[in-house]
Parts: C-alpha cells; sequence; structure tokens
C-alpha cells in the first residue's frame, strides 16, 4: 500500500542498485541540487557561479538536480531524487521502470523540468531523466505502423523524449521550411508534459493544439513494456497521451508530429494602451473585448494582451500569414478611436514582422530583434542556443508565491456581455494583473485545428475559450540557501491578491475549467477543471495500463487513489 523509502528496510540494497546501473551501462547518477554548493557556504565562490548558472535554463536542464522552478509556497520545493538513469533509449527507460514496479519505488519522469507544480522533481525517488534523448528526424510521407501501407503519407517529424522546441524548430522550420505546432518557450521540452497535456504555442488558433499534432507516439507502460499508440493500435492509449497529461499513462520515448507549410511571416504587435483613470481604462476595456470579438478572434492572432493594476494595456500579441502592414491595417479602427481620444488614451505599438524560416535563427534573431531573445552563453554549449522571448528569463529559477489560470469564454466578448466583462476585468485588476493568452483558446481556431482539438482528451471547454486567463506572482528565491530564502511574507500578501483578482473571474465562469499544465496547485475540484467530460474514461485508460500506480503525479489522472505525497495508496 505504500512504496519505499530509504528508511525502510524494502529500499533497494547497495547491490540492487549497482546491478541496475550495469544493466543501464553505467547511466545511473546520484543527484544533487545545482545548488548544493549554497548550502554548505552560502559566502563561497562555488555557490556565486551556482546563483548565476540558476538563471539560466539550459544550465538547470544539464542537470539531473535542476528544475525550472524553485518551489511553491505551501506545496513544494525542489528536491532531488535519490537516483537517476540519465536514458539514452527506450531500453534504459524500460529497465528504470521495471527496477521501481519491483521495489515499489516513487518514480520520477523528467526532460527539461519546465513544470510550475513540482511534477517531474520528489525527494526519494528514482528519475528517469530523458535530458539526453534529442535525436530530431523529418518525414516527407509517414504512414502510422498498422495502418494500411497504401495510404497517402503525412509530412512529419519524429523527435526523442528529451528534445526540446528550440531543437525541433531549429530542424523543422529553419533547415526545411516547415513549421511543426509546440512552445512559445524555447527551453521548454517537446515530447513531455507540455504536449501530453495539450500544449499550446503563438499560433495555436492556426495549426491547432500541440498534442492534436501527435501521429504516433512511442510508450514505456508499467510493466516495462514498449508500445506504439496511434490511430491504428492502442487507440486508447493514443487518445489518452493528447492531453491526458505527462507522466500519467507511461513513459513516451518518441512521438512523430504532422508538420505544415509556413507562411511567409511570422509577426507581433508589441506596445501599450494606458487610460488616464479609472472611468477611461473601463471604457477601452470594453473597446478592446469589442474590437477583439471583430477583428481579432480568427487563425491569424495568438499570444496575449496583459489587463494592469496601472490602468494599462500591455499588447505582446503575435500574427501569421499577414505582413507588418496588413496588421497595422487589422488595427487601424481601433488607433482611430484612440486618436479620437488623444486626451484620455495614449497608445505606443510596434508591427514587427520575420520571414517564417527565420523566426527560430538566433543569426537572424540577434541581428533585426536585438534584444529578443536571450543566448546561452555558456562557452562549451551550443552557440544557437537561446530562449524565447528574453521576457521567459524572469520565470527561471522563479518561487511561485500563487498562480492560477481559468479558461474565457469566448461569449464574454460578444458585445451584449463586452460591458459587463470590462466591468470584471477591471475589478479583477485592481487586486492584480491578469494576462489573457489568445493563443491558448481554440474559439476562433480554423476549422482543420478545431477538428483534430476534438479528437484529443483535453477539456471540451477549450473549444469555447477564446482566451486562457493567468493570475501568478513569484520572485525568484531559493529553499535552503541562506540570504536567499523566499520572503514568506511578501508570498502571502501576493498570494491574496492573486486570489482576490481570479475570485471575480471564477464567479463569472461557473464550469469554465482551467489548464492543466499552468494552473493552481491546489486547484479544487481538478478532475473537472482539467478534463470535464473526459476524466471518467481517462481513468479507466489509467487503470488498465498502470493498475498499481507506479506512475504518479500531483493532480494527474488517478492520483486521487493516493495520498498527496504519492507515497501511500488512500483508495482503490
Amino acid at each position: 500500500m505504500c512504496r519505499c523509502t530509504p528508511d525502510k528496510a524494502c529500499w533497494p540494497a547497495q547491490a540492487e542498485w549497482q546491478r541496475l546501473g550495469a544493466s543501464v551501462h553505467g547511466k545511473l547518477e546520484q543527484p544533487q541540487s545545482p545548488l548544493a554548493p549554497c548550502r554548505t557556504d552560502a559566502a563561497g565562490e562555488a555557490c556565486v557561479a551556482a546563483l548565476k548558472n540558476a538563471r539560466n535554463p539550459f544550465y538547470l536542464q544539464d542537470q539531473p538536480g535542476g528544475t525550472q522552478s524553485a518551489g511553491w509556497l505551501g506545496a513544494w520545493n525542489a528536491a532531488s531524487s535519490a537516483y537517476a538513469v540519465a536514458a539514452e533509449d527506450a531500453g534504459d527507460i524500460a529497465a528504470a521502470v521495471t527496477f521501481a514496479r519491483q521495489h515499489r519505488l516513487r518514480l520520477v519522469v523528467k526532460g527539461t523540468g519546465h513544470d510550475y507544480l513540482g511534477r517531474s522533481n520528489a525527494p526519494d525517488s528514482l528519475l528517469v531523466w530523458t535530458h539526453k534523448m534529442r535525436r530530431v528526424s523529418m518525414q516527407d510521407a509517414f504512414v502510422p505502423r498498422g495502418c494500411p501501407a497504401t495510404e497517402a503519407g503525412t509530412p512529419a517529424v519524429t523527435l526523442e523524449a528529451g528534445t526540446r522546441w528550440l531543437e525541433a524548430y531549429q530542424e523543422v522550420t529553419v533547415k526545411h521550411r516547415r513549421y511543426v505546432q509546440g512552445g512559445g518557450c524555447t527551453s521548454v521540452g517537446a515530447a513531455g508534459g507540455f504536449l501530453q497535456g495539450g500544449g499550446f504555442g503563438s499560433w495555436s488558433k492556426r495549426y491547432g493544439i500541440a498534442a492534436a499534432g501527435m501521429l504516433e507516439a512511442e510508450v514505456v507502460t508499467a510493466d516495462g513494456k514498449l508500445l506504439v499508440a496511434n490511430r491504428c493500435q492502442n487507440q486508447d492509449l493514443f487518445w489518452a497521451l493528447r492531453g491526458g497529461g505527462g507522466g500519467t499513462f507511461g513513459i513516451v520515448t518518441r512521438v512523430t508530429l504532422k508538420t505544415h507549410p509556413l507562411p511567409s511571416y511570422f509577426g507581433a504587435v508589441d506596445g501599450s494602451i494606458v487610460a488616464k483613470d479609472d472611468a477611461a481604462f473601463k471604457e477601452l476595456l470594453e473597446r478592446f473585448l469589442r474590437f477583439y470579438r471583430e477583428r481579432l478572434s480568427n487563425e491569424h492572432w495568438g499570444e496575449q494582451v496583459h489587463v494592469r493594476r496601472n490602468n494599462s494595456l500591455q499588447l505582446s500579441l503575435t500574427f501569421e500569414g499577414m505582413t507588418a502592414e496588413d496588421a497595422r491595417q487589422t488595427w487601424q479602427p481601433f488607433r482611430d478611436w484612440v486618436e479620437r481620444n488623444r486626451g484620455t488614451f495614449t497608445m505606443k505599438v510596434d508591427f514587427i514582422q520575420i520571414p517564417a524560416d527565420r523566426i527560430w535563427d538566433s543569426a537572424y534573431l540577434n541581428e533585426h530583434a536585438p534584444g529578443a531573445i536571450q543566448m546561452d552563453q555558456r562557452t562549451d554549449r551550443s552557440a544557437d542556443g537561446f530562449w524565447w522571448w528574453a521576457g521567459d528569463a524572469e520565470q527561471v529559477s522563479m518561487y511561485w508565491y500563487a498562480y492560477q489560470s481559468r479558461w474565457l469564454p469566448l461569449d464574454l466578448f460578444e458585445p451584449a456581455n463586452a460591458r459587463r466583462f470590462a466591468s470584471l476585468l477591471f475589478e479583477a485588476s485592481r487586486h492584480w494583473s491578469l494576462g489573457l493568452h489568445f493563443n491558448k483558446g481554440q474559439a476562433g481556431a480554423s476549422a482543420e485545428a478545431v477538428q483534430r482539438g476534438r479528437e484529443t482528451s483535453m477539456n471540451p471547454a477549450v473549444f469555447k475559450a477564446a482566451a486562457l486567463v493567468i493570475v501568478g506572482a513569484g520572485a525568484p528565491g531559493y529553499p535552503g540557501v541562506a540570504g536567499h530564502e523566499p520572503d514568506r511574507a511578501e508570498g502571502e500578501a501576493a498570494k491574496a491578491g492573486v486570489a482576490a483578482a481570479m475570485k471575480v473571474i471564477r464567479d463569472a465562469t461557473p464550469g469554465a475549467g482551467s489548464y492543466v499544465n499552468e494552473t493552481d496547485y491546489f486547484e479544487p475540484n481538478w478532475q473537472q477543471e482539467f478534463w470535464g467530460e473526459n476524466y471518467e474514461r481517462l481513468s479507466q485508460i489509467k487503470s488498465k495500463y498502470d493498475p498499481e500506480g507506479l506512475f504518479f503525479c500531483h493532480h494527474c489522472v488517478g492520483s486521487e487513489r493516493w495520498s498527496s505525497d504519492g507515497s501511500c495508496r488512500s483508495g482503490p
């Protein structure tokens, strides 16, 4: 009923660990926190270097004990596993899974550790670390295994489990002039929790949910077997892997994803609109909601608008399939309205276009969009390594005080509801700033994107949603590191502000749901919020492929059968 821990007699003897290490050809490690030097000498040179490295996501990913987030107030702190298998192929993963099952160990899966809820780390666990599995290959006409060979193939790309979107985009887009739907941040893992939880990128309204682009997956299940899942075999597992959450049904060793033709340009709208007072800000919000519904609720637009407490809208939008001039013309009616009210509103905005095949070309970006990307400047690493956009850097080693999300139904943007919704956004923004992520809703998406998306196991609420609202707060902080501990008082105050802002939104959106990959650690009724009507079927598939609950993570399918830390069974 309970998993083994080092203080119990059932914990594997050293000789048994050695046999596991031999079976994976020496790839067994004992992870250490990247901040270990700081816990022994917080003023030493080694600690100074560790703190600097902790601001680089690629450095953290190179460490089996590294995580993108440092922890979450009242929820979890980053913790290294007791042992890690630095897997290089499916055989290594199967050996680790079999060992964990035989010895009743807590098993953790991590590629990049790019996770808010601490699902990819746990103390006293065996870690399957897929970071080294990063091979990428293109296919001109992919036919899923088991499907009729006479079928017309699909242009596709195959990614191993540890591949980051940086490597995927540079191969698919920069080298082969195709597009694969992935994440906006290049340091995110492509095949793990991002993809299996759904996955959104800057242009998801055009190309769809990332999980909907999955054509096939190889997965090691709890019995240590390697299965192929696609629309022609193991269809139930295939459905669950596309939206049911990572680290839940098995360990994906590689995936094959659909690729798309590139448009001529990708682009961005960057800037702000400031209102002179509260009454003007309410008017601005209503006008923007109506404008979004009329001109931007379509497959060409994505990314986000932030509703700030200082009575401003911060624009960080993207577009595809049009030029910067086309984007200007789209916005012209709104700009004309601002111009007619110059004493009340101030609008500063830039329209930027980039040739689509250069969007992940670091040399081009550094020349034509200086400051947009953050380079990995370690001399022993690839010169092409960067995370995108530079603003994402603030999340590296973040200690979260609070983080909540909610789908926003498109109905709220309709003319009959826009004034009321504008008032609610204004009220919420008095407590905390809100981000409206329009690329993370599928209302207004292309017909093809919606059709493929409905074949996944994501919460169907996403197809009614214009956007995902995210409200979060945190600061760099390292538990256990003297002088760099999180500020608990600051955290509690921020947590209260976030909760107050989101209560306004929650009360106005009953049943709207939340996004499993970017959500509140303490989300109530999480089964319904994350998966809606799909949860019961997902739970049945979980029981079929993992009846003993070897794969556990916080608020993942089937986790209600375990204690909160995944150590002991609490239900059938």
